[in-house]
């Protein structure tokens, strides 16, 4: 046998081998040991926690959103409980195999086949994957006993207590309110969310979104023991009770409302309506036809056909606010806005007289024009012109305007409201186009038309025609600026924010956008040119106001709206000489504003003086509460311009 000096020596190569292996060895031992000891010493405490918390269930108890409420009180949006069937994608089995199982076991129970139930949850996940999946609202308690007594035959099955908005009047006001829907994965990303959670409810649109902040309760908390399979066993750890949402109140009154929106939907075609404080810009009715029923984005699932009955332009698309968005010529409501222009230009006064010859012509090689039915008026001054509505004097007045080689008639139009944003609380609102010679000129040089600004452009705006977009809301501010002397209102829905105990936490009072000077004369000459319009013989609305009770003041518009048939339009100022409110009113393809408009802001005006014929013969022609006002000068004069 060999001898230690007489073994052989391990070659190197292997030695270095033993020695890295062994070095690994070490270094592996050494990451185990300390991640134990990290483990168990240094978070032990912290896994200690997660494992009681796998003991700990926490139930969020969803808070009621607040009441929308009318100026008197009267609730028009509330909220009423409901048992809803949910899913929790969350905690569903991950087999696939199993959860079809549990679908199948689920249908039976609920009558819906596993693979609508897979179909919703696929629908309802499509934006939020973990969102709370709505299977069936309205449940019975039999179906909550049995899920609860079987609880691990159907894991992320439950069934929660929720909130669901109920609108006692319908579909009053519906473009006002808006809808409420889960929130969005884009909006959670959003600072005005922060702290919500997919399967909170939050304002899309409306009033619902402007004030959603005010609306939007805090949920409260329920923390339960349970098993290892998830049932509780009973013990509830801790309780945080949730907390409604304010109630809001509107500057709505639900009286005018319901008038309003009656008389607009009584017609087969399209129309809108504003009533509104001249003074302080708050909303006492805004409506829109078609409209829709709210109540639909109650449900879990829309469906298609009911999403295009309310988008689409087809079915008339209920879910425009033409009120706020619609895009249209006034006709000659506009001339009171001209005759401002005018006045305050110095191209006018209220005792310039223009001859009405029947017949205009802007100028050499131009068709001439006329007023509607061919009438002449002759000799005119500013309040006569209104009585009668005579568009060749206006057509004098436009071309006036033009030969000042200034911007007044766009200024003082843009500076009353026309083509521009009003800011009212409610989203969406649209700004309309007021022409201007700058913006014609650039669509010449881009090619998008074939003539420059001419004398004629200034013409057609002098009595609303022409290129001229704007909407009722507009057309409501620029008269209040006109009927207050000079302050063009912020129009609001809101006015008052209420905690649960209705007590007022806030007020919704905007200043107005901006004060004009217009000189007191001219604000005179104007109302009572306008008031003979609706309350003397030959006024172009004489026929529908000339036996109101209420004195005021009132301008019809029929405006060509091709290749639609005429809109018919009517602003009224009410009582006069000192208006408290003003009504806009249109109709699509509604003819004469006498006709279809006029009608709907008198259906409007009674709602808000409660006037009734026979209490008004009782009175003396007589409204209590309104004073010894006096109608203005009266005044004779041919049958006027229907227009």
């Amino acid at each position: 046998m060999f001898s230690e000096r007489e073994r052989p020596r391990m070659p190197a190569q292997f030695a270095l081998r033993v020695a890295i292996l062994s070095g690994l060895a070490l270094v592996m031992f050494s990451i185990i040991f300390f991640r134990l000891w990290y483990l168990q010493v240094l978070s032990g405490d912290r896994y200690m926690k997660a494992a009681e918390n796998n003991q700990v269930r926490e139930i969020t108890v969803r808070a009621p959103r607040g009441e929308i409420l009318d100026r008197n009180g009267h609730t028009l949006v509330a909220n009423r409980a409901a048992l809803a069937l949910q899913l929790q994608p969350t905690e569903l089995p991950r087999s696939h195999h199993k959860r079809q199982q549990e679908f199948a076991r689920l249908g039976q129970v609920i009558g819906m086949p596993p693979d609508q139930i897979q179909r919703q949850l696929r629908e309802q996940t499509k934006e939020l994957p973990a969102n709370p999946v709505t299977l069936k609202r309205d449940v019975d308690y039999s179906l909550v006993y049995y899920l609860r007594e079987n609880q691990a035959q159907y894991p992320g099955v439950s069934v929660q207590h929720v909130y669901v908005r109920s609108y006692p009047n319908g579909s009053l006001a519906a473009q006002i309110f808006g809808y409420v829907r889960e929130v969005t994965e884009e909006q959670l990303k959003e600072a005005r969310y922060q702290g919500l959670v997919p399967g909170d409810q939050v304002g899309q649109s409306g009033v619902e979104n402007t004030y959603d902040n005010v609306l939007r309760g805090i949920h409260g908390m329920t923390r339960v023991q349970v098993d290892a399979q998830g049932r509780p066993t009973g013990g509830v750890l801790s309780r945080s009770q949730p907390r409604a949402g304010d109630n809001l109140l509107l500057t709505i009154d639900r009286r005018v409302q319901a008038a309003g929106e009656a008389a607009i939907n009584s017609f087969s075609t399209p129309g809108a309506f504003v009533a509104m404080d001249v003074h302080t810009g708050e909303v006492l009715g805004l409506g829109s036809s078609p409209t829709f029923d709210p109540s639909v984005f109650t449900k879990p699932v829309i469906p298609q056909s009911t999403v295009d009955q309310i988008f689409s332009d087809e079915a008339g698309s209920p879910y425009t606010n033409r009120a706020t968005q619609g895009l249209y010529p006034t006709g000659s409501t506009f001339k009171p806005i001209t005759a401002v222009a005018a006045l305050e230009s110095g191209v006018l006064t209220p005792t310039t007289t223009i001859v009405d010859t029947g017949s205009f012509t802007a100028g050499p090689g131009a068709e001439p024009q006329h007023n509607a039915g061919g009438g002449a008026y002759g000799a005119l001054q500013l309040p006569q012109a209104l009585q009668v509505s005579s568009d060749v004097w206006f057509y004098n007045v436009g071309a006036m305007l033009f030969n000042t080689g200034t911007d007044a008639q766009q200024k003082w139009a843009s500076e009353l409201g026309i083509g521009r944003s009003t800011g009212i609380d409610i989203p969406g609102e649209g700004a309309g186009l007021l022409p201007t010679p700058e913006w014609r000129d650039q669509l010449y040089k881009e090619g998008e038309t074939d003539r420059l600004w001419s004398v004629g452009d200034n013409v057609n705006l002098a009595v609303g025609q022409g290129d001229l977009q704007t909407n009722p809301l507009q057309m409501a501010v620029a008269y209040a600026a006109i009927a207050n002397g000079g302050d063009v209102v912020r129009p609001h829905v809101g006015m008052e924010v209420e905690d649960t105990s209705g007590r007022a936490v806030q007020e919704i009072d905007p200043a107005p956008q901006r004060h004009l000077d217009i000189a007191p004369q001219y604000r005179a000459a104007i109302l009572e040119g306008i008031h003979l319009a609706a309350q003397s013989p030959g006024g172009t609305s004489y026929p529908v106001f000339g036996d109101f009770p209420i004195p005021m003041a009132g301008k019809t518009g029929t405006a060509e709206r091709y290749p639609h048939a005429d809109q018919s339009w009517y602003v009224a100022l009410a009582p006069y000489p000192n208006p408290q409110i003003v009504v806009a009113a249109t109709i699509e393809q509604g003819g004469f504003g006498v006709e279809a408009a006029a009608p709907v802001t008198k259906q409007i005006l009674e709602a808000y003086f409660k006037v009734h014929k026979q209490e008004a013969k009782a009175a003396g022609g007589k409204v209590p509460k309104q004073g010894s006002i006096q109608a203005g000068p009266a005044a004779s004069g041919a049958a006027g311009n229907p227009y």
